[in-house]
């Protein structure tokens, strides 16, 4: 497995709790039926994970390891779901048997594995045939942005630097339809979607999460020990997110590659 890049610090999980599946899995939704047997990879905090559950008939939600497991089996303690199962597991090495779900779903997550088409292969593996392998990723490189602040473009170099250090691959959205037809698959939809942060609200709830994010994460410490940044140049960072933040015509775009592949 490649080093989780972001980590779980409380920035961290303030972004990956706002996940749902409207703005992070409509492409999935018209595939999901009442009797479905859904497989999601890395549920981080379970803030999907818990909308699958609401739509379909069972879900099986992993982590890389028990802590990690923990945020989404609190989420669902504190719904009162209980159609929900949890377990750890290497997506390049399933425990599941063949055949084993209607639909495996992964999002955030290929960007950060070591081998994204062997963890689609594993994926494929444990859906039945005809059934579905989604999986959606952002795209670091197509990140677009305004006002032209020079440490935004510093933040998006040392991240995408940080990244390929740990064995992920941050540009991952443009790659996923290679990576599904590298693992086998024949028979697959390539779209994208995007997150927009443009409004007062969204500005100061993206930017002040970064901000914060670049100063006290994983991300922050690894630059650190690394020699990547000192923590001057992170400071400088973190108030260019706030800048951007309370800028009235800021802008902030995040594209996604998405794709619906059969198994």
């Amino acid at each position: 497995m490649a080093t989780y890049t972001h980590g779980h610090h409380d920035s961290v999980l303030r972004s990956h709790s706002n996940r749902t599946i409207a703005n992070s899995a409509e492409y999935l939704r018209p595939h999901l039926r009442p009797d479905t047997r859904l497989l999601d990879v890395g549920a981080g905090p379970g803030t999907i994970t818990m909308d699958f559950a609401a739509v379909v008939a069972r879900v099986a939600a992993t982590e890389i390891n028990a802590d990690a497991l923990g945020l989404s089996q609190k989420l669902a303690a504190e719904r009162s779901i209980r159609n929900v199962d949890f377990a750890v597991e290497d997506v390049h090495a399933l425990s599941f048997p063949d055949d084993s779900f209607d639909v495996a779903h992964a999002h955030q997550v290929l960007q950060h594995v070591a081998y994204p088409v062997q963890a689609l292969r594993e994926m494929r593996r444990v859906v039945r045939p005809g059934g579905i392998v989604a999986a959606r990723d952002a795209d670091y490189a197509g990140f677009v942005w305004f006002p032209l602040l020079p440490e935004l473009d510093e933040w998006l170099r040392l991240y995408r630097e940080a990244a390929h250090a740990n064995g992920g691959e941050p540009d991952a959205g443009r790659r996923l339809l290679s990576w599904a037809r590298a693992a086998g698959f024949e028979d697959v939809t390539a779209t994208a979607s995007t997150w927009c942060y443009a409004n007062p609200e969204a500005r100061a709830w993206w930017g002040g999460m970064w901000a914060d994010r670049i100063l006290e994460s994983a991300l922050a410490r690894q630059l650190v020990d690394s020699g990547m940044a000192g923590r001057t140049d992170l400071e400088c960072i973190s108030r260019a997110w706030r800048t951007w933040a309370d800028a009235g015509d800021g802008w902030f775009l995040v594209p996604h590659g998405e794709i619906i592949a059969r198994a």
